[in-house]
C-alpha cells in the first residue's frame, strides 16, 4: 500500500438498499470532486447534486459529502458519495473513480490509514471492526466505549505508571552496590506490588471483553433422548431440532446463538452417544467428538427419570474421554416428569462425588418447562470464570489478553529479581521494558508490520 494512492470503495453492503455510499480518499480529490460533481461542496456541508459520468452523463444523484484533511475519519481529504443503493449504480459510481485515477481500496484500508495518520489508535480500531461484527447489544455498548478510547486510557495509565517505575530504578544504575538497599526500598516495591494488582484486574475484565467478543461453544452431549434437543430449542426460543419420543433422531449437528448476560453462546446439539449399528448415526457420533474438541463448555445430559439419580459407566466413561481442560457439567433433565416429593429427594440423593470429574457442578433442569435453566446459564458462565457484563465493560481480544498476561509476568519477574538479597536493577529494568513493550503493542505504540497487515485483513472493504 502506497499512503499517496487515492483510494475508493463501496462503503455500504452489497444489495438493494436506499441508500448506498461510495467513499474516496486521498491527499488531492480535485479531479474526483470536478469529475463526478461538477463543483466542489464546501466543506463538511452536505450538497445534493448529480454524479456524473466520463462523457457528462448522469450516473445517479445523491448527496456529496466532502471532508478536508485532518478532520476527516482517515486523515485525508475524504469524498463521501451517498446515491441510490443498487448495486448497478454503486459499481458505476466506483468504476467512474477508477478511471480518474482511484484504486480499489484493500479491506480495512480507510482505518488502517486512519491509524497511520493518528486519529485511532490500533485498539480503537480495532474497535471499528468489533462494533460492525458484535453479535449482542451488550458487545456493541463494549466496542463503542473501547472505540471512544476507554480501553486505550487504561492501558496508558499502566504505561505511563511503568515509565515512572523504570526511571527511578534506572537512576540507581551508578550507584554504589551498598546504597541499592536503601533507593530500591518498600517505596519501589510497593508501587511494582500496586502496578501488578491493577494489571491483573485489567487483564481479568480484558478476558471478559475477549468472551464478549468471541463468545463461548457450548456442546450439549449424552446418550439418545435425553433432551439435548429440547435444552436447544428451549434455550433458542425456536423449534430448531426435530424432537420425537424416538432415539437416535438427531444424526448431524445443529447449531444456533444465543446469549447470556450479554455473552454470545453458540449451543451445538449434537447426536446422541451410544454403540451405533446405522452407519448415518456412526458419522454422526464421530462429528459429535469433533464438535466436542472444538468447545469451550460440554454439558452431558442425564435423564433423571430413568437414571435413578446414578450416573451409568457409559457417562463416567464419555466424561473421562472429554479433554481434561475443558469445563463439563452435569445436567439431570426432564425433572417435570417426577412429582414434587420425588424432586426433593432426588436433589438430596444425587451422589456429587462425581464433582472431580465433572468439575463445574450439577444442575437439575426440565427442557420443557424451563425449570432449572437460570441456574444453569450462570453455571456455564461460572465455570468458564466469566461475569456478566456491565456498564464499565470494553471488548477486547485474544492479542489484549495475550499481551497484558506478557506484562504481567515480566513485572513479576522484575519484582523477584529486586526482592532477592542481591537486587539487580539492571535486570529489573530490562523486565519492566519488556512488560512496556507489550503493553504499548496494544495501541500500536510498538507494532510489526505484520501484525498491523493481519489485523487490518480482517476488516470488510469501505471500512
Amino acid at each position: 500500500m502506497r499512503a499517496t494512492d487515492t483510494i475508493a470503495a463501496i462503503a455500504t453492503p452489497p444489495g438493494k438498499g436506499g441508500v448506498g455510499i461510495v467513499r474516496i480518499s486521498g491527499n488531492n480529490l480535485d479531479a474526483f470532486i470536478a469529475g463526478i460533481c461538477g463543483e466542489k461542496p464546501l466543506d463538511r456541508y452536505a450538497v445534493f447534486t448529480p454524479f456524473l459520468d466520463g462523457a457528462r452523463q448522469v450516473i445517479d444523484e445523491g448527496i456529496a459529502l466532502y471532508f478536508t484533511a485532518p478532520r476527516s475519519y482517515t486523515g485525508e481529504h475524504v469524498l463521501e458519495l451517498h446515491g441510490h443503493g443498487g448495486n448497478a449504480v454503486m459499481r458505476a459510481l466506483l468504476a467512474r473513480c477508477v478511471e480518474l485515477g482511484a484504486r480499489i481500496a484493500e479491506p480495512g484500508e480507510f482505518t488502517k490509514r486512519a491509524f497511520l495518520n493518528d486519529k485511532l489508535d490500533l485498539a480503537q480500531a480495532e474497535a471499528v471492526a468489533d462494533l460492525i461484527n458484535a453479535s449482542t447489544h451488550t458487545a456493541a455498548r463494549a466496542a463503542a466505549r473501547s472505540l471512544t478510547g476507554e480501553f486505550s486510557r487504561r492501558v496508558n495509565h499502566l504505561v505511563e505508571e511503568l515509565i515512572n517505575i523504570r526511571v527511578h530504578i534506572e537512576a540507581t544504575f551508578d550507584f554504589p552496590e551498598e546504597e541499592l538497599d536503601g533507593i530500591l526500598g518498600n517505596a519501589v516495591q510497593n508501587r511494582i506490588t500496586q502496578l501488578r494488582c491493577d494489571l491483573d484486574t485489567f487483564c481479568r475484565n480484558a478476558r471478559i471483553g475477549a468472551m464478549l467478543r468471541e463468545g463461548l461453544t457450548v456442546a450439549l452431549i449424552g446418550a439418545p433422548n435425553v433432551g439435548k434437543s429440547s435444552l436447544l430449542n428451549y434455550l433458542a426460543q425456536e423449534e430448531a431440532a426435530i424432537v420425537t419420543p424416538e432415539a437416535g433422531t438427531t444424526r448431524d449437528t445443529i447449531e444456533r446463538q444465543i446469549a447470556v448476560a450479554g455473552i454470545p453462546l453458540t449451543i451445538i446439539d449434537t447426536a446422541g452417544l451410544r454403540d451405533a449399528e446405522s452407519t448415518v448415526e456412526k458419522i454422526g457420533i464421530t462429528r459429535t467428538w469433533a464438535t466436542i474438541d472444538r468447545a469451550d463448555i460440554a454439558l452431558l445430559l442425564l435423564d433423571i427419570h430413568d437414571t435413578g439419580h446414578e450416573i451409568s459407566d457409559e457417562n463416567i466413561a464419555i466424561l473421562k474421554r472429554l479433554p481434561e481442560a475443558m469445563p463439563r457439567i452435569l445436567v439431570y433433565n426432564k425433572t417435570d416428569l417426577l412429582s414434587a416429593d420425588a424432586l426433593t429427594a432426588a436433589r438430596q440423593n444425587i451422589n456429587t462425588s462425581y464433582n472431580q470429574l465433572i468439575c463445574a457442578g450439577i444442575v437439575l433442569i426440565s427442557a420443557k418447562t424451563g425449570a432449572g435453566i437460570p441456574e444453569l446459564e450462570s453455571l456455564m458462565l461460572r465455570c468458564v470464570h466469566a461475569a456478566p457484563a456491565t456498564e464499565n465493560t470494553f471488548l477486547a481480544r485474544e492479542r489484549h489478553v495475550a499481551a497484558l498476561t506478557r506484562a504481567l509476568e515480566e513485572l513479576n519477574d522484575a519484582k523477584a529479581v529486586l526482592h532477592q538479597e542481591r537486587p539487580l536493577p539492571e535486570l529489573a529494568a530490562e523486565h519492566l521494558r519488556r512488560a512496556q513493550e507489550a503493553l504499548a503493542q496494544i495501541t500500536g505504540a510498538f507494532s510489526a508490520d505484520d501484525l498491523l497487515g493481519e489485523i487490518f485483513s480482517r476488516f470488510c472493504i469501505g471500512k
